[in-house]
């Protein structure tokens, strides 16, 4: 039996009873087309998550029944920071609905000289909703029980010299690779650039902030690329990629 999966903001409790909000109503309506008694899994992205009934379905409101409490976490062990220079349109979607279901904790959208796209008027937090919506919407299919964290949009020259733990940016131009280094505290910060790849000045001001340039391979790749090749690798080298298979989800479950 196939049982969907929606991430909820509201407050989860074993025996609570909830309206869901009108975009998850409609689509547990609309699309789902689930009826009273369906199951339904919600989570609220602070871990674990709920198997549900639905309690009423109307016009007026979908009431769902928090039931069961699952015990359950896919998260990685290590602690990932994503500088992600913005690219345009599909890339950039890409590049971070990808990043969740590659484990990553937080994402800044970054400014940069090379950086194509403009933000004028209501323009920059309707992209930061339309960036907000992948995310939840790749936790929902991924199985994550946590929501990564996504930031406002951020000059690089500002991010760079708040961040923590391993710093690394991508440049193909770099001698070392990520074989090279190792984080001490389970904790990695990658910058990754825009189409264009960062400036000299950027390069220059990267490496006063404590990053350390890390190349991929030998050739040059699309900035889509080059954020998800290095996320890959770092969940291999000190991640969770290397780990025993997901726990079984009790066999009446899946996600949509």
């Amino acid at each position: 039996m196939r049982v969907s999966r929606l991430y909820t903001s509201a407050h989860l409790a074993v025996g609570k009873e909830i309206e869901l909000d009108d975009e998850n109503g409609h689509y547990v309506r609309t699309v789902l087309r689930l009826k009273k008694d369906a199951e339904i899994i919600l989570f609220n992205g602070t871990g674990g998550e709920y198997l549900c009934i639905v309690a009423e379905v109307s016009r007026k409101a979908v009431l769902i029944l928090v039931n069961t409490w699952l015990d359950r976490s896919v998260e990685s062990p290590l602690l990932v920071t994503l500088g992600l220079g913005i690219s345009r349109g599909d890339r950039m979607d890409l590049s971070v609905q990808k990043a969740v279901e590659l484990g990553v904790n937080f994402i800044t959208p970054l400014l940069t000289e090379r950086c194509v796209v403009q933000f004028k008027g209501e323009k920059k937090p309707q992209r930061l909703l339309h960036w907000q919506k992948i995310i939840q919407h790749a936790a929902e299919q991924s199985g994550r029980t946590t929501v990564p964290e996504l930031t406002e949009i951020e000059q690089l020259q500002q991010w760079v010299g708040k961040q923590q733990g391993l710093k690394v940016f991508l440049d193909p131009y770099a001698e070392k690779t990520l074989a090279d280094v190792a984080p001490l505290d389970r904790h990695v910060t990658l910058l990754t650039g825009p189409e264009g790849g960062f400036s000299g000045q950027e390069r220059d001001i990267a490496k006063a902030a404590g990053f350390i340039p890390v190349r991929m391979g030998s050739r040059i790749l699309r900035t889509e690329t080059a954020s998800l090749a290095a996320l890959a690798a770092v969940q291999m080298l000190w991640g969770d990629f290397g780990t025993p298979a997901l726990p079984v989800l009790p066999s009446s479950l899946d996600i949509k």
